[in-house]
């Protein structure tokens, strides 16, 4: 489109002076090849102003589209009932035909929860988009995971989305989960409103859930309804800027009926409009001016307010209602409609590659050129489904797109609108939908283009790894599916690792938490027929030496033919502090007392015999060997006799020379409300952590420490149930130290135990 519109414009400027040439000729007496350059240059001028007419009305057909278009998120604390609530709006908006619960008897679960793990566990752990309508609005909503381990989904599905409806329990009110989703929505600018779910459950309370978002969040808030009643009395809503009250009839609270409001309510109804009034004009110039006037002030002018502050981060409208019960959540869809940006009102920025990653405000129309992120991958029953949010420009089927991150080409051979686990197939697709293509082979976060721009979008905040298990196939058969499944998961989840313990061989995974290891290790079983056996990963411990010790030692075989003969003499000891090397050999031998061609034999020698310590089996680092004398055979001796040698004098002095286990030491940074810091640090002192430093950062307490990684083990379970869930830890390796001596005995026996059995 924008090469058809440069295209007319070259036409009409290639044609203009040449045009104007011809006018003192046409007017005496044109000759027919003027006349025909002249009809020709007016056709020219009209197909180009009809060619600037079309892209026009396209331009404002595509802006009248996207003006009409709500990309939101519903994000809460786990079972604050953020897939019910989705449940409910898919119904109302036509989508679906019939209700089904999260933990439905009736054997069919939420539309949302589409994987059998879901349904089983009444958990949400992908996050799942569908879009649907409301009064000729379209909506594309990502349903999210709530619990802590699944962050990852929480993370990819903000990325991309314009608005999102933080639901919260108005019995559990603000909970940690819910900390950590407003956090998350903060980092990356996402306007919302608030919905206060199971107002219709035993000791819901709203208003204190409204008060405890100002505290704990921080929000700048207010109501934009009343509940009718609470608990079992739970009847309907007063909506304050249109001073209506709603009740929900029929089964399923299909029909909304409007009346007067409640006479009983009048007062409190007009204490809480005036607040929602204050508190909007605190953030709003044009609302202020009217209000400190003392001007009435109309339904239009208030929401119009709303919707400024909102979609400039400035205000949180909060929304009422029992979703389970089916009330509330009509209201809370006009409230996306009227409050949250369509995708020309959100700055979007993309890094140019060209120059230097320099920021570019990305102008949000189909008529730029294409820019599109691959946020989130699936492998489908048809190949790799990657879910992709258009910034600018038009994706078509068929069409050639680039991969700005690898540089590849790819054709988009299918293009879908997912449904949940369904889809839709469509031929194109422009700025600020969110659809999904099959057969595209890329990684989550990049960027494709149509070839013209190099834009990448800014990357995902990937939080580390915080825990690990030893896993392995239980059947060797299994072990091609067993990798497959490993390698998908690995693409799918960035922060889901994989890794290989060189030392035990062991296949290692890493995680956000002991759930979310378990759901993969499941999934591994469920979709790939595979049984996996789980186990506690071996920790890399060490070993080294605090003496000098002498060695003296003479191989010395004969069995008929040619023998093993070598003497080796010097001595070991710790290498000093600070050493660039873990392991040094110096050969210190004077004259020819053994042969040079055979050192390097001997050093081979060595460093073998340190890659298993008598302790516990582990390598021996920070260690020198010096050789000093040795003798040898003109027959008998070898290359291997002398390897062996060297072998042998390594365990016969080793013990002499006090050897010590090393134990890997982590550096782990942690992050919790201050009320909780007491159980927290003395929980580190019985790991034998040492804290090294501690700081405030608003009302949440830093602690830097040093804790035994072997301690660390279900940590991530342990720092949640102390904080009640809103601790959190990041670790990363330090240096390896050397043990205690109770533990070293440990170790010893250990060893020595599992040696025996084998």
């Amino acid at each position: 489109m924008a090469m058809a519109r440069r295209s007319a414009s070259h036409l009409l400027s290639s044609f203009r002076p040449f045009s104007l040439l011809l006018q003192p000729h046409l007017a005496d007496s044109p000759s027919p090849a003027a006349a025909a350059a002249a009809a020709s240059a007016r056709r020219a001028m009209s197909a180009a102003s009809a060619l600037r007419a079309r892209d026009e009305k396209d331009v404002a057909r595509w802006r009248e589209s996207m003006a009409r278009m709500r990309n939101i998120g519903i994000s809460a604390h786990i079972d604050s009932g953020k897939t019910t609530l989705t449940e409910r709006v898919l119904y109302y908006t036509g989508r679906i035909h019939e209700i089904h619960e999260v933990r439905g008897r009736d054997g069919v679960g939420a539309k949302m929860d589409s994987m059998d793990l879901e349904r089983e566990k009444g958990i949400t752990i992908q996050s799942a988009a569908t879009y649907c309508t409301w009064k000729d609005y379209q909506i594309n909503i990502i349903d999210t995971p709530g619990h802590v381990d699944f962050t990852i989904e929480v993370e990819r599905a903000l990325r991309v989305l314009d608005g999102a409806i933080l639901v919260l329990c108005s019995v559990g009110g603000v909970q940690s989960q819910s900390i950590t989703v407003d956090r998350q929505m903060r980092r990356y600018d996402i306007p919302r409103v608030a919905f206060i779910n199971k107002l219709d459950r035993m000791g819901a309370d709203p208003w204190k859930v409204l008060n405890q978002a100002r505290s704990k969040l921080r929000h700048h808030n207010a109501a934009v309804q009343v509940p009718i009643g609470l608990e079992e009395e739970f009847e309907g809503l007063v909506d304050l800027v249109e001073m209506k009250a709603y009740k929900f009839e029929g089964s399923s609270g299909q029909n909304v009926t409007a009346s007067d409001i409640p006479l009983n309510m009048e007062d409190l109804v007009t204490e809480k409009r005036r607040e929602l009034i204050e508190v909007v004009s605190e953030v709003d110039d044009q609302l202020a001016e009217a209000f400190l006037n003392d001007e009435p002030i109309t339904a239009n002018q208030l929401k119009a307010a709303i919707r400024r502050a909102t979609v400039a981060q400035k205000f949180i409208p909060v929304y009422m209602g029992s979703a389970f019960k089916n009330k509330g959540v009509q209201p809370l869809l006009d409230g996306v409609l009227d409050y949250l940006p369509c995708p020309l009102e959100v700055d979007n920025y993309a890094l140019d590659q060209n120059k230097s990653e320099e920021k570019v405000l990305l102008a949000g129309t189909p008529a730029e050129p294409l820019v599109a992120l691959a946020f989130k991958l699936e492998e489908g029953r048809f190949g790799q489904l990657t879910y992709l949010r258009i910034y600018d420009g038009v994706i078509r089927k068929g069409d050639f797109i680039y991969n700005v991150n690898t540089g590849k080409k790819i054709k988009v051979p299918r293009l879908v609108r997912m449904h949940s686990n369904e889809m839709e197939d469509i031929q194109e697709a422009y700025a600020g939908q969110i659809v999904a293509v099959f057969g595209v082979d890329c990684a989550s976060g990049d960027t494709f283009t149509d070839g013209t721009v190099k834009y990448t979008m800014t990357s995902m905040n990937v939080p580390e790894p915080v825990m690990s298990l030893a896993v392995s196939p239980i059947s060797k058969d299994s072990g091609g599916q067993f990798s497959k499944a490993l390698n998908r998961f690995q693409k799918e989840d960035p922060t889901f690792r994989v890794g290989l313990d060189a030392e035990s061989g062991q296949t290692i995974i890493s995680g956000m938490g002991e759930l979310h290891l378990d759901i993969y290790v499941e999934r591994i079983k469920r979709e790939y027929k595979v049984d996996a056996k789980v186990g506690k990963p071996r920790v890399n411990f060490r070993e080294t030496i605090t003496q000098r010790a002498e060695f003296d030692y003479l191989h010395k075989k004969q069995s008929g033919g040619q023998g093993q003969y070598g003497r080796v003499c010097g001595y070991i000891e710790p290498l000093p502090s600070g050493s660039d090397g873990k392991f040094e050999f110096d050969n210190m031998i004077i004259g020819q007392a053994i042969p040079s061609n055979f050192i390097p034999a001997i050093e081979k020698g060595f460093r073998e015999a340190c890659n298993s310590g008598s302790l516990i089996g582990h390598p021996v680092e920070n260690l020198r060997i010096v050789l000093t004398d040795g003798a040898s055979h003109q027959v008998d001796s070898s290359e291997l006799a002398f390897k062996l040698a060297a072998i042998y004098a390594f365990r016969q002095c080793y013990t002499s020379a006090k050897p010590v286990i090393l134990e890997p030491v982590m550096k782990v940074e942690l992050k919790f409300p201050t009320e909780f810091q007491g159980t927290v640090t003395g929980d580190m002192n019985k790991r034998k952590g040492i804290i090294v430093g501690n700081e405030q950062e608003g009302d949440d307490t830093i602690v830097v420490c040093h804790v035994p990684l072997n301690n660390m083990f279900g940590y991530a379970t342990a720092i949640r149930s102390v904080t009640q869930g809103k601790g959190e830890f990041t670790m990363e390796y330090l240096e390896h130290n050397v043990v205690s001596q109770d533990v070293q005995m440990q170790l010893v026996n250990s060893y020595k135990a599992a040696k025996g059995t084998e």
